[in-house]
C-alpha cells in the first residue's frame, strides 16, 4: 500500500556533513514529495515533540533538535512507514543493522541522526505539521 510518512535529518547528522548522503539513501528507497531545511525553535520543537513532555528525556530532546538546523521530508513509497522505519535501523545505533542509516551515521541513542514517523496516524499528523497539504508535491 502506498503511503506517506515524515523523515528528519537531525541536527547531529546535519552538522556532522551528512545530510546529502542520507537524502541520497533515503531517494534510493522512496520519492520525496517535500522536503526543506528549516532551524526549529523551541515552541516548534516543545509542539512536535509533545507527546514525550514530561519523560526525562524530553527538555535534552528539544534542546538537541533546536541546537541545529534540520532537514525534513515528507516520503512516499509502497509501505513507507515500516519500510523508512527499517532504513533508519534500531534507535540505539550499537543495536542496529548494519546499512542502516543509524549503523553509518549516528553516534549515540540521544545522537540518532534521523527521525521517522512509527504509524500511518503519527505519519498524518506528522507531516501536516511541517508540510501543508499545498507543499506536497
Amino acid at each position: 500500500m502506498k503511503q506517506r510518512t515524515l523523515s528528519i535529518v537531525k541536527p547531529d547528522a546535519v552538522r556532522a556533513g551528512n545530510a546529502g548522503k542520507i537524502i541520497a539513501e533515503i531517494e534510493s528507497h522512496f520519492k520525496i514529495v517535500a522536503m526543506r531545511k528549516l532551524q526549529l525553535t523551541h515552541a516548534q520543537a516543545a509542539a512536535f515533540y509533545a507527546v514525550h513532555a514530561g519523560k526525562p528525556f524530553y527538555n535534552d530532546l528539544v534542546d538537541f533538535m533546536t541546537s541545529g538546523p534540520v532537514v525534513v521530508m515528507c516520503l512516499e513509497g509502497e509501505d513507507a512507514i515500516s519500510g523508512y522505519r527499517r532504513l533508519m535501523g534500531a534507535t540505539n545505533p550499537e543495536k542496529a543493522e548494519e546499512g542502516t542509516l543509524r549503523k553509518k551515521y549516528a553516534t549515540s541513542m540521544s545522537f540518532n541522526a534521523v527521525h521517522g514517523s512509527d504509524a500511518p496516524e503519527t505519519a498524518a499528523v506528522e507531516v501536516a505539521f511541517f508540510f501543508p497539504g499545498c507543499d506536497l508535491i
